[in-house]
């Protein structure tokens, strides 16, 4: 039997992109094994270029899948192989260079490599591409939460992100293919969906009269579909229709993943923003009102150029006062080709890390001061395989609706299913609590 072994940087959709190349070789029969620890046939790596680090780092990942096994087709995708093929098909041993599109054509390419080693750029510019690739993902081995893509690329073009140039301008999935896929994750077992893609708010953009709010309600009919979340959105994005699915529909999380990236309107506006911190306040106000104890997570970046002192700590004040509910904290890194790595006034180092301490800090005190709220309150948490036993002894552990994970005692049985939890301690990251029932015996499979 053949065998394939996968090694995935970067992000969600990355991941699930991965996943749903696995699909492909598995249909073809062969079998997954292990990066580090099995010699395979085929390697395929999936890479990101959000840094000039994840560059780099996808660039030693392929190096060892070529140590690992020198006769090994090596196939390299995602985003540093669509913006930089020539740079991988240096690298000696590298077969096959294929970007963000045209994934579904691996299988032929894999099968003419193994008549003919002639190394293939199947790199195509992304800028020209209109249409959604469809690659499902019937199921996912370690996850007891199923993503299910619903969108790809972004028209924002933020000075410091080259994703637009790497994954193509924002293109939304077909959303009778996206509702039968979701059909078929609940059938698999699967209680709930993350809604993810590169700018998950954009759906509905390059669609006639069909935007993410009439999405919301095809999936809210979905029978046997629990909970309904969203990866990752923009406040511009969060509009009255979707506020009217967040207050109405029983199946949204209260947790939305809201990228603030800084608190200072000058800061935003050279990152090309499009939102002055007064509007981004005003937006989390009436998401506060349609979902009451929402749990509201965001992305910041520290020391982007130009940063000074006074910026940050209106930053600081601003992300106080909205009461985050977790921050995700990364200090400014240059990366080549985008309009901030070129700014003049790059802040030093040092400044950035003492800056992004004082955020994490800030963020933990967050947390703990939004899960305190909820001491006495049941919840309804739906346990993950815990193949590593990082909850301990005759403990599970899983997310609730909003967010909270949360430890308590069960075992492995309890999996996937849907239980109504008691939080009985607060923590910063993983609240303790104690099982009250559960919900229904239906078990992902």
């Amino acid at each position: 039997m053949p065998s394939v072994a996968f090694y995935t940087l970067g992000c969600k959709v990355n991941f699930y992109d991965t996943e749903a190349i696995w699909q492909l070789f598995k249909n073809e029969g062969y079998e997954q094994v292990d990066f580090e620890t099995q010699t395979a046939d085929v390697y395929l790596i999936n890479t990101c270029t959000v840094t000039n680090t994840g560059d780099k780092k996808s660039r030693q990942i392929i190096r060892r899948a070529v140590r690992r096994n020198p006769d090994a087709i090596i196939a390299v995708t995602g985003c540093y192989a669509q913006t930089s093929p020539a740079e991988i098909l240096d690298i000696e041993g590298v077969d096959l260079v294929i970007g963000t599109q045209d994934r579904d054509k691996i299988m032929p390419y894999v099968q003419q490599l193994q008549h003919e080693r002639q190394p293939i750029n199947a790199v195509r510019n992304i800028m020209k591409t209109r249409e959604f690739e469809e690659l499902d993902v019937p199921d996912f081995a370690d996850h007891t939460r199923a993503y299910l893509k619903i969108q790809e690329g972004c028209n924002n073009f933020c000075t410091f992100c080259i994703i637009p140039w790497s994954r193509g301008l924002s293109r939304s999935r077909d959303p009778e293919s996206v509702v039968e896929q979701a059909k078929q994750l609940v059938a698999a077992g699967y209680k709930e969906i993350v809604l993810t893609g590169i700018h998950t708010g954009g759906y509905g953009d390059d669609l006639e009269n069909y935007r993410l709010a009439n999405l919301l309600w095809d999936l809210d009919k979905v029978e046997g579909l629990e909970r309904i979340r969203i990866s990752s959105i923009e406040a511009s994005q969060i509009t009255e229709e979707v506020l009217e699915v967040l207050g109405k529909s029983s199946k949204m999380c209260r947790h939305l993943h809201i990228p603030l990236q800084a608190g200072d309107n000058e800061v935003l506006k050279r990152m090309r923003r499009k939102y002055t911190v007064e509007e981004f306040a005003a937006k989390i106000e009436r998401i506060q009102e349609a979902m009451p104890d929402v749990a509201i997570t965001t992305d910041v970046i520290v020391g982007f150029p130009g940063e000074t002192d006074e910026h940050f700590r209106n930053g600081f004040e601003f992300m106080e006062k909205i009461k985050f509910s977790e921050m995700h904290v990364f200090p400014y890194s240059k990366r080549t080709g985008t309009p901030a790595a070129r700014m003049e006034d790059q802040v030093d180092d040092e400044i950035k890390h003492a800056r992004v301490h004082e955020l994490i800090e800030l963020s933990e005190k967050m947390q703990l001061a939004y899960a305190e709220k909820f001491v006495g309150q049941v919840v309804d948490v739906i346990p993950e395989r815990d193949s590593k036993g990082t909850a301990g002894p005759g403990k599970v552990k899983g997310f609730s609706d909003n967010y909270l994970q949360v430890i308590f005692d069960g075992d492995d049985s309890l999996t996937g299913k849907l239980c109504r939890v008691q939080i009985t301690e607060p923590g910063v990251n993983e609240c303790k609590g104690a099982l009250v029932r559960v919900i229904e015996e239906r078990q992902v499979v």
